[in-house]
């Protein structure tokens, strides 16, 4: 997954939030055959204009007694407790008489007198917006369905079935799911959950390429977009991506979009889809950030859906699920997009070089790296939603670490191999030996085991010191071989005074507020939303409006304190010094380094792909 969050200074800079990935049956977990018979769904959408669904569950005959879950957590590590939403719950025999229903706990249920089978109904309120949300109102449906649906504890592997009731006339439904009759199927409640549904009167645009079906569903204005254009962008991702691993894990993938006119942004990874958000004004300047999350979205197929560590395997919805691996994940999955999108032709080397620079910036610029290693920092991942954590002595991010380990650990294994294997052949390695053979990796030591594996050197050192450890990494010794350093200048820049985080889908708030600084003084408050940026709604696209700013000049905020008041703040911005980085050529570059510089650009290895690839996986499993 792949979300932004606003990290002010003097500018809101985009970062990546959390991923989960529920892919139990893209991992390759086969049904039991023993689980009974289907569990049904229905989910009714007659209240529209309150937000509200209605969920029946059809349990099959089986024990006395059974237990509904709902989910905790689902597409962002962070307990989101969704039983916070449930206003009901009742159940029913077969006959049609009342049965108990008892309370477990907030999220847990339990239904007595079941042995013939039991109507269960309950009322859940849905109006979180976005990829990482259930959504129902008079404009579209969109639902991560694990918020909404309950699950038998005794019958998780079950199958399941799905029909939605009471559609308006003109709504049509998509899904990962494959086709319905009249009622989707799926082969347990992880894969069912795993496939989100957009409902609505959506545009779609399909297109094939090198053997595999896409659909695209798009969930805006048309006014908004340029379909084909965005479809000719999709052509080179996914060409890049499944050239690059020599491999295709699906028949058909769906990408579901949403470009609304106010505040959006992110991407959430699924075993067959994905679906992204993104401000419409945001699109119509630049596709980069469309193509950017759209590459990183779906190289996940394969790292983190697929090649899956093997901490978060079994999915717990009840509580937490901890791992060290997110900078792997969803870390190396960013180093991943940025070679597609060289790959793809979407990106040139200057703009790589320019995004591999600003990437070292943030990392050197917050104080945490040199407390928090990639490890911890994929282990406290579900802090994320406080404010307090994102504060630069806190905290790291995994994504932003993860990322320059990725590009690191493809010069090391380039440096040992003597440019017989790269950052692809480790990724390869791992889709053939853990994904294709339905294993999971070892976290951390699963990544060196293939590291090592393909490089035949002993890697430990890196591991101890830049992923475990909290050792500045030596970016100079690392950038050498492909005739690149990483040069540190000294800038003024402008001095917002406060600082601002962007929890997923959510406004960004204000954390912290410099002491007798002139937004202190302007009433800038810790807790304050941020509504607007320079006169217009605050997103992802703000951060620009503030990078354009030079110490001085005014900045204007409308800001909503926590008691719901809103008013307009202005001040002029200070000024602060930072230290930033360029990656520029060597003063004197040999023809080996441009020879591995060329081939790190094409995320290939030196050598011929016949001697470093371990073979295609099989299209379409």
């Amino acid at each position: 997954m792949r979300q932004f969050w606003f990290q002010i200074r003097f500018i809101l800079r985009p970062a990546f939030c959390l991923v989960v990935a529920l892919s139990t049956a893209a991992a390759g977990r086969v049904p039991d055959p023993s689980a009974g018979p289907a569990v049904a769904y229905t989910v009714s959408l007659a209240n529209p204009e309150q937000h509200l669904v209605e969920v029946q569950i059809a349990l099959p005959p089986g024990p006395a007694e059974r237990e509904l879950q709902l989910p905790v957590w689902y597409a962002l590590y962070q307990v989101r407790d969704f039983a916070q939403y449930v206003n009901w719950v009742r159940a029913k025999d077969q006959a049609g008489k009342a049965l108990t229903v008892r309370e477990l706990n907030t999220s847990r249920w339990q239904i007595l007198g079941t042995a013939n089978g039991a109507i269960v109904d309950y009322q859940v309120y849905a109006d979180s917006s976005g990829p990482f949300g259930a959504q129902l109102n008079p404009h579209h449906a969109f639902f991560n369905l694990a918020e909404i649906l309950m699950y038998p504890v005794d019958a998780r592997n079950a199958p399941v079935s799905l029909f939605f009731s009471q559609l308006p006339s003109e709504w049509h439904i998509a899904s990962a799911l494959p086709p319905p009759d009249l009622k989707f199927h799926a082969e347990n409640y992880d894969r069912l959950v795993d496939s989100p549904v957009e409902i609505g009167t959506f545009q779609e645009s399909d297109f094939d390429e090198a053997g595999g079906h896409y659909r695209v569903i798009l969930d805006a204005d048309p006014a908004d977009y340029d379909a084909t254009k965005i479809v000719a962008d999709l052509h080179k991702i996914v060409a890049a991506a499944t050239s690059w691993m020599n491999d295709r894990p699906f028949d058909t993938y769906t990408f579901f979009y949403h470009f609304p006119q106010g505040p959006g942004g992110g991407g959430m990874e699924h075993a067959y889809s994905t679906a992204i958000e993104l401000n419409a004004l945001t699109i119509k300047s630049s596709l980069y950030p469309l193509t950017a999350v759209t590459a990183h979205e779906f190289f996940h197929l394969w790292n983190v859906k697929r090649i899956r560590p093997r901490t978060l395997e079994p999915v717990d919805y009840t509580k937490e699920n901890y791992t060290r691996a997110l900078w792997f994940s969803e870390g190396v999955t960013s180093t991943a997009e940025e070679i597609i999108q060289l790959r793809a032709g979407l990106i040139d080397e200057k703009q790589f070089l320019t995004s591999l620079g600003s990437q070292i910036t943030e990392l050197e610029e917050r104080p945490a790296h040199l407390t928090q290693s990639a490890e911890e920092s994929s282990l406290d991942c579900w802090l994320e939603g406080d404010g307090y954590y994102h504060r630069p002595e806190r905290s790291i991010s995994y994504y932003n670490k993860g990322e320059l380990l990725g590009f690191m650990l493809d010069l090391a294994v380039r440096d040992a191999s003597h440019g017989k294997a790269s950052l692809r052949e480790l990724l390869q390695w791992m889709n053939l030996n853990y994904a294709q053979k339905k294993r999971f990796f070892d976290d951390s030591n699963g990544v060196r085991e293939a590291a090592e594996a393909v490089s035949h050197a002993d890697l430990k050192s890196f591991f101890e010191h830049y992923v475990a450890g909290v050792d500045e990494i030596p970016w100079n010794d690392f950038l050498r071989s492909v005739g690149l350093g990483a040069e540190a200048t000294t800038q003024k820049i402008a001095d917002p005074g406060f600082m601002a985080s962007r929890n997923f889908g959510g406004p960004a708030t204000v954390v912290s507020v410099t002491s007798g600084g002139e937004a202190e003084r302007a009433g800038l408050q810790v807790g304050d939303t941020i509504t607007e940026v320079q006169g217009k709604p605050a997103s992802e696209e703000s951060r620009y409006a503030l990078q354009a700013l030079a110490p001085g000049d005014t900045l204007t905020l409308r800001v909503r304190s926590r008691r719901g008041s809103e008013r307009e703040l202005k001040w002029n911005v200070g000024a602060r010094e930072e230290v930033r980085y360029d990656v520029k050529d060597l003063d004197e570059v040999t023809p080996a380094q441009r020879a591995r510089r060329a081939a790190w650009l094409k995320g290939e290895a030196e050598s011929s792909s016949a001697e470093s690839a371990p073979g295609p996986g099989a299209p379409g499993r």
